[in-house]
């Protein structure tokens, strides 16, 4: 009776536990504050819901994978919003002083855009885009040149896709890429909603000296985005203190270069 008893009790706390980590709460010492046990129950009880695949574990904690579902530009924006900034300010050792650089559209290469634009004291860099905000991020900047790629924008994203883009993507080349994504998986690459829009970054990847994907970490835990690309010649990924346990050891067997913002 006792050991049902134990069952039962572990089996609450288990779906106890799930659901706040869907409502949001990721790290573990907020978990046990709040189910009112230790850290290691929590992290032994987190060690058991990955393994049935409930959840994915984080540095830290753990998020819950969803199904892939392309959210509005103005609803992503409102999203891991701390994260974005902390990814941006990681990201910025990859840009260079001057030359030509890429930024593709997305809310955290917005964040990037607009750390530079406020941080942009002399001329010499030029930025090409795809898209809309991230173009606007950085109209006002004095310092900074902007490129806004032709083509079709997509109503969900506001990133621009299509034969224009292509061709004046062909016209370029770039020192750096910034790119984003919706999936990423380093043994895979990136992945999107869309075949236009990886053959964009595909191209764009083409002509870059250096490609920098962005992306929070819940973008790593992401398993059935429609459209898949990798990158030759390695790339780096740079993402938030929230990334999966084993994300170091899975970037140095695919040789992707890892940086982890605090």
């Amino acid at each position: 009776m006792a050991q049902h008893g134990t069952r039962r009790n572990t089996r609450e706390r288990h779906d106890a536990l799930l659901g706040l980590v869907k409502d949001g709460m990721t790290h573990v010492d907020d978990l046990a504050d709040a189910l009112a046990v230790s850290p290691s129950t929590v992290r032994r009880d987190l060690g058991r819901l990955s393994e049935g695949r409930k959840v994915a574990r984080t540095y830290g904690g753990a998020v819950v994978p969803e199904t892939f579902h392309e959210r509005p530009i103005a609803e992503s924006a409102q999203a891991q919003r701390r994260a974005k900034e902390a990814i941006a300010k990681a990201a910025r050792q990859f840009v260079p002083t001057a030359g030509t650089i890429f930024i593709d559209a997305g809310t955290t290469c917005v964040a990037l855009a607009r750390l530079l634009g406020r941080e942009a004291t002399e001329a010499g860099l030029v930025v090409a885009t795809r898209g809309l905000e991230t173009a606007l991020a950085l109209a006002d900047s004095e310092h900074i040149d902007v490129i806004l790629l032709g083509g079709r924008v997509r109503s969900l994203s506001h990133g621009l896709v299509g034969p224009l883009t292509d061709l004046a993507t062909e016209r370029l080349s770039f020192t750096a890429a910034f790119l984003g994504a919706d999936a990423v998986d380093p043994s895979r690459g990136v992945g999107e909603p869309t075949l236009e829009e990886i053959a964009v970054k595909e191209r764009v990847a083409a002509r870059t000296q250096h490609v920098v994907v962005v992306a929070d970490a819940t973008k790593l835990a992401v398993p059935d985005v429609p459209a898949w690309t990798s990158f030759t010649g390695g790339w780096t990924l740079v993402t938030d203190a929230a990334a999966p346990t084993d994300l170091s050891e899975r970037c140095a067997t695919a040789g992707v270069g890892l940086t982890v913002a605090s």
